[in-house]
C-alpha cells in the first residue's frame, strides 16, 4: 500500500503524458462512426491504443528506458536513424504541434465569432501563450512528477469524469447505426485509427521521461526505476481504457442528438454542450488545454533529453527551446493540415515499432540475436512502405497486387504474417549458428 500511494503520481504522470488531444478527439468519432458495432471497434482500437503502449513501456523500462539503446541489438546505424524518427515524428514534427493546433480549435474556437475565426491572429496568439507554458515546464523536467502528476493529470480527469458519468446518467440517445466501413470491418478499422494516438511510439521514449523524473527525485537504483515504470504503466493503461470507452460511448449515443459529425473534436464539443448546455464548451475547453499542455511538456522533454544524449554539444535547454519554436511555427498551418501528413508516415513506422517493442520482450529466446530482429523488422517495412504509399495517395499497382496475396492484408494488419515468418526463419538461423 507504501509503494500503491507513493507513485500514484508517477502512474498520473504518465497518464498525462500519454492523453493528449488526439486522445480525446478519435473515441468519440470510433464511437459514432461504429454504433452498434461499439464493442469490437473498442477492442480493436484498446488493443493498438491501450495494449501495446503498456507493453512498449514495459519493454523500454527493462531496457533502462533508452530506446536508442534497444534499436542498437539490431545496428548501430538503423538505432540511430529509426530512434531520430520516432522522436522527431511524436515531436516537433507532428505530435507537439497537433497539441497547439488543438489547443485552439477545440479549446478556443468555440468562443470567438465566425469573423474572428477566419483570422490567423487567434490561432498565433494562443498557440504563442500555449507554448510559453509548455516551454517553462519542460525546462524543470525532474518536477514533473508534482506539476502533472499531482496537479494536472488529477484535474484533468475530473473534468473527464464530469462528461463521463452525465452521459451515462442521462444518455444522449440510444446508440447508433453503424457508418461506412464500421459495418463490416470495425475491428480492423479501428485497430488501425488506435495507430493515430501516436500512443505506442510515445511508449517508446517516455521511459525516459520517467527514468529523468525519478532520478531528480533521488531514485537511482535500476531495479527500483523498473518496478516504479511498470507500476505507472499499469496506472497509465487502466486511466487510459477507462477515458477510451467513455468518450467513444458519448459518441456512439450522440448521433440522434446532435447528427452524425465527420471529426470528433465536433461530436465532443456538441455532446458536451447536450450535456452541460453553455458551461459543456468550459468544461470541454479545459479538458483540451490540460490534456494538450500535459502531452506537449512530456513530448519535449523527452525529444531535448534524447538529442541531448545523441548530440551532447546542445544542452537540454537549447534543444528544448529549438523544439518548442519550431512546434509553434508548424502548429499554425492548422489541425486538418497536420493530420493528413501524419497518418501516411504513422502508416509506415508504427507496424515496425509495434514488432520491436514485442521482440525486445522476448528476445531472451534468441539470444538478442540481430538476425532475427533485422528479418522481422524487412518483412514488416516490405508491407508498412506500401501502406504508408497508399495513404499518401501513392499506388502501385504490382506491389498491392502482391500484398494482396497475404494473409490479413484486407484487415489492414499484412505485415503480421511477413513478421512472424521473418522471426521464425531468423530463429532457425540463431539455432543453426549457434
Amino acid at each position: 500500500m507504501k509503494f500503491f500511494k507513493e507513485n500514484l503520481a508517477v502512474g498520473f504522470m504518465l497518464l498525462a503524458l500519454f492523453l493528449g488531444a488526439g486522445n480525446i478527439i478519435f473515441p468519440p468519432l470510433l464511437g459514432q462512426l461504429s454504433g452498434h458495432e461499439i464493442i469490437p471497434a473498442m477492442i480493436g482500437f484498446l488493443i493498438t491504443g491501450v495494449g501495446l503502449p503498456l507493453i512498449g513501456i514495459i519493454a523500454v523500462a527493462k531496457n533502462g528506458g533508452d530506446l536508442q539503446l534497444v534499436a542498437n541489438r539490431i545496428h548501430p546505424m538503423f538505432s540511430v536513424i529509426f530512434t531520430s524518427v520516432i522522436y522527431l515524428s511524436i515531436g516537433p514534427l507532428f505530435a507537439i504541434p497537433r497539441t497547439g493546433a488543438v489547443t485552439y480549435e477545440i479549446g478556443i474556437a468555440p468562443f470567438l465569432s465566425e469573423a474572428t475565426q477566419e483570422s490567423w491572429i487567434p490561432l498565433f496568439v494562443t498557440s504563442l501563450l500555449f507554448f510559453v507554458i509548455v516551454l517553462y515546464l519542460s525546462l524543470n523536467p525532474s518536477k514533473l512528477i508534482d506539476t502533472i502528476g499531482k496537479l494536472l493529470m488529477p484535474a484533468l480527469l475530473i473534468v473527464i469524469l464530469l462528461l463521463a458519468f452525465k452521459s451515462v446518467l442521462t444518455p444522449l440517445g440510444p446508440i447508433g447505426e453503424p457508418q461506412g466501413i464500421y459495418v463490416t470491418k470495425a475491428f480492423s478499422e479501428s485497430f488501425i485509427q488506435g495507430y493515430l494516438t501516436m500512443d505506442v511510439l510515445a511508449s517508446l521514449v517516455f521511459g525516459i521521461v520517467i527514468v529523468q523524473a525519478l532520478q531528480g527525485k533521488g531514485i537511482v537504483d535500476r531495479a527500483k526505476q523498473v518496478k516504479i515504470t511498470v507500476f505507472s504503466g499499469i496506472i497509465a493503461a487502466i486511466g487510459l481504457g477507462f477515458i477510451y470507452i467513455a468518450l467513444a460511448y458519448i459518441g456512439a449515443t450522440s448521433t440522434s442528438t446532435i447528427g452524425l459529425l465527420d471529426d470528433g473534436g465536433s461530436i465532443i464539443a456538441g455532446s458536451a454542450r447536450a450535456l452541460y448546455g453553455s458551461a459543456g464548451n468550459v468544461i470541454l475547453s479545459i479538458t483540451i488545454i490540460l490534456a494538450c499542455l500535459t502531452t506537449a511538456v512530456g513530448l519535449v522533454s523527452a525529444n531535448a533529453s534524447y538529442f541531448n544524449k545523441l548530440f551532447p554539444s546542445l544542452s537540454y535547454k537549447w534543444l528544448a527551446i529549438i523544439f518548442t519554436v519550431f512546434s509553434f511555427v508548424i502548429s499554425n498551418f492548422g489541425l486538418s493540415k497536420l493530420i493528413s501528413i501524419t497518418l501516411p508516415v504513422l502508416l509506415f513506422i508504427y507496424p515496425i515499432a509495434i514488432v520491436l517493442m514485442l521482440l525486445v520482450l522476448f528476445d531472451k529466446a534468441f539470444g538478442r540475436n540481430p538476425i532475427v530482429y533485422s528479418l522481422a523488422l524487412i518483412a514488416t517495412a516490405f508491407v508498412s512502405l506500401y501502406d504508408g504509399l497508399k495513404g499518401a495517395g501513392i499506388e502501385i499497382a504490382w506491389y498491392e497486387n502482391i500484398l494482396k496475396t497475404f494473409p490479413l492484408y484486407d484487415q489492414s494488419i499484412g505485415w503480421l504474417v511477413p513478421a512472424i515468418i521473418g522471426v521464425v526463419i531468423g530463429w532457425i538461423i540463431h539455432l543453426i549458428t549457434k
